[in-house]
């Protein structure tokens, strides 16, 4: 017996759909559930750098790219956003600090978001954080769909600056740094 195999007439009829992106709620949800996994020793191993910020890779599929990530004090990153993606963050411990763009301010919004604490936002959101205490700390980030891009700001006079683009699937990515990630 011959198998005799054909393309089929429509390639992309047989490609399974794009999975649809979980919400803001979803990934707050996700992250504040692997936050209690990390509290209770399911992640041990957690770094910390005094150079730059240890991240670790913990999860991702189709729908979504979960990171944990360490903060000494001293350390954040850029104004920027994600790309498109949704995401979420829970602060595991210590206590992180979040700029967040208000455009009808033209301006940034400060918040401190101690241990336990969940900020979930769209693709649109622009933000920065920052550890500004005086300890350690650690947070769990995911981003639906995962990433692939992501733009970092300055504000200016007449709203956002657009400084750079970088397609990277690394949250912990930046532009000034001689980073692997392409610029556009």
């Amino acid at each position: 017996m011959t198998a005799v195999l054909t393309a089929p007439a429509n390639p992309a009829a047989t490609r399974r759909p794009a999975p649809s992106a979980l919400t803001p709620l979803e990934l707050v949800e996700y992250t504040r559930f692997l936050a209690t996994e990390v509290r209770s020793g399911r992640y041990p191993y957690i770094d910390y750098n005094a150079e730059q910020r240890w991240h670790q890779r913990i999860y991702r599929d189709r729908r979504v790219d979960v990171w944990l990530i360490s903060w000494l004090p001293t350390q954040g990153t850029q104004l920027h956003d994600h790309g498109g993606s949704a995401g979420a963050f829970t602060v595991v411990s210590g206590t992180l600090s979040e700029a967040v763009y208000v455009p009808s301010r033209n301006g940034l919004r400060e918040r401190d978001q101690p241990a336990g604490r969940s900020v979930g936002f769209d693709g649109r959101y622009v933000h920065d954080v920052r550890n500004t205490s005086d300890r350690p700390a650690v947070s769990v980030h995911a981003y639906s769909h995962p990433l692939t891009s992501m733009n970092y700001y300055d504000v200016g006079p007449g709203g956002l600056a657009h400084l750079a683009e970088l397609f990277t699937d690394d949250p912990e990515a930046e532009f000034g740094n001689g980073s692997p990630a392409s610029r556009r």
